[in-house]
């Protein structure tokens, strides 16, 4: 491990956490404004109306969950590259990372659009991610690595389905950027499997879904 790889990896952790993210992409919007009707059926429309408290309130815990998942997608990558010897894997890992840091960037100013905060924990979730990508590189190897990748993009892609259902109608702002994250996901996903991904065993894919109920369970408070 040589001292540029770990100043790289110190100053990716200093700025997911407490530097304000820059997107390279713009944050998707809603591709039309449509709203439904009392009697089902769809017209376009102008704004849509403005959130009640509750619904903010919902809104703001989803979100604030969505940004916890991509500050702890900054770690493991973080990690997984540098604990991979490969260029051509840290490569595909840097660029994966990027795209993470546009739906960071998205997050944080949805939260902010809600009059929100991202989690207080979020230090702890970022070291508990690191910690896991980089422990999957160095004693699995690449190919376990990338099986790590695989298991936590369709578990988060999953997620994000479910946010979709559970996010007010009204908030299109959120919907949009939710569904361009489902995309992004499925597409890490694929990215790891063509890499040469390892299957998980079982027990592993389900240890990893009990940490990440815990975890969007409290960040969706704190």
């Amino acid at each position: 491990m040589n001292a540029d790889a770990l100043i790289f990896a110190a100053d990716s952790a200093l700025r997911t956490l407490f530097a304000t993210p820059r997107a390279s992409r713009a944050t998707p919007k809603p591709s039309l404004q449509l709203q439904k009707q009392a009697d089902g059926v769809l017209s376009a429309a102008g704004p849509a109306p403005e959130l009640t408290p509750a619904e903010k309130a919902l809104s703001a815990s989803l979100m604030r969950v969505n940004h916890v998942g991509e500050v702890c997608a900054q770690a493991l990558y973080t990690g997984q590259a540098l604990a991979s010897k490969d260029p051509a894997l840290r490569a595909k890992l840097d660029a994966a990372c990027r795209e993470e840091t546009d739906h960071l960037a998205w997050t944080h100013e949805r939260l902010e659009q809600l009059n929100s905060r991202p989690s207080l924990l979020n230090p702890l979730w970022y070291a508990g991610a690191f910690a896991i990508g980089y422990g999957a590189g160095k004693l699995g190897g690449d190919k376990l690595s990338l099986g790590f990748v695989v298991e936590t993009e369709n578990q988060v892609e999953a997620h994000l389905a479910s946010h979709m259902t559970h996010l007010p109608t009204n908030d299109t702002a959120s919907r949009a950027i939710v569904a361009q994250m489902k995309t992004d996901e499925a597409a890490h996903a694929r990215m790891a499997q063509k890499s040469g991904a390892a299957e998980l065993p079982e027990p592993v894919k389900r240890v990893m879904g009990a940490a990440a109920k815990v975890m969007t369970t409290v960040a969706h408070h704190i």
